[in-house]
């Protein structure tokens, strides 16, 4: 499994080649751009866009244009999400969750299904040359059964892609219910992405994963003291602390997980 650090730092591509996994937003006001180094991902930025605006406000052929912009400057990116659309329950029904207002979309999962399988139909019929995955979408296991569904019956082989992110499950990925729905994905042999997958979740379910991103390491940094010479309040946008954080991330790992999941 390939681990990718989350970060808006679109600089640190050409500081390291650990894998690094970024939004195209961050690259949209890009004056001058940093050749990647290593590995990385492009994020749709669709949480965000989808809790303060409660629909997509960039049109896919934007969103097409950005990914080849950032190909073409920063060079080969392993994949680029599809701009779904998430099943989180704040993410539809709107209100304060943990600190954070969301505006909602006030549609039903199976729309928010409809309309990712949709977007991802649109943007390979519009770019059928880039890297885009599909992501499943649900709430419970039989949701994203029947998005897999939906997927078979527009033509999508989704056991045939090279990659296939696991949305809607970061709230869950340390749980019992987050594993089981993970494992049933698994089952049908997809080659599966855990968008912002934890440590605790990564040791039950990393396995099976094929690849997941984190952004954890910059909240751990919040609330802990820089690390000794740094001048910084705190390192939770420093690079030396990120990497720091995903090698401890990876030695916590039991053992039998470690060796693939640090191999690039």
């Amino acid at each position: 499994m390939r681990f990718y650090l989350t970060t808006h730092k679109r600089h640190w591509l050409r500081l390291t080649d650990e894998p690094l996994f970024l939004k195209s937003a961050h690259f949209d006001r890009a004056v001058k751009w940093d050749v990647a180094q290593g590995p990385y991902i492009i994020d749709s930025g669709g949480f965000m866009e989808l809790k303060d605006k409660g629909t997509w406000t960039r049109t896919p052929r934007q969103y097409v244009d950005s990914l080849r912009h950032i190909w073409e400057h920063v060079g080969p990116y392993d994949w680029a999400a599809q701009q779904d659309w998430m099943c989180e329950d704040a993410i539809i029904h709107g209100g304060w969750f943990g600190g954070q207002y969301f505006i909602g979309t006030h549609l039903s999962v199976a729309e928010h299904q409809h309309r990712t399988v949709a977007n991802f139909l649109e943007l390979r019929s519009l770019a059928p040359e880039l890297r885009i995955a599909p992501v499943v979408q649900g709430r419970k296991i039989q949701d994203y059964e029947h998005c897999l569904d939906l997927y078979d019956k527009a033509g999508v082989d989704l056991r045939a892609e090279p990659v296939v992110g696991l949305g809607s499950v970061c709230r869950l990925q340390s749980t019992s219910e987050g594993a089981a729905i993970v494992t049933a994905m698994a089952a049908h042999g997809l080659k599966l992405h855990g968008f912002g997958f934890k440590t605790l979740g990564l040791t039950k379910v990393g396995h099976l994963l094929a690849s997941a991103d984190s952004a954890a390491w910059s909240s751990h940094a919040r609330r802990r003291p820089p690390l000794p010479g740094h001048r910084h309040k705190n390192c939770a946008n420093c690079i030396d602390y990120a990497m720091h954080w995903r090698t401890r991330a990876l030695n916590a790992l039991p053992h039998w997980h470690q060796p693939a999941l640090d191999t690039l």
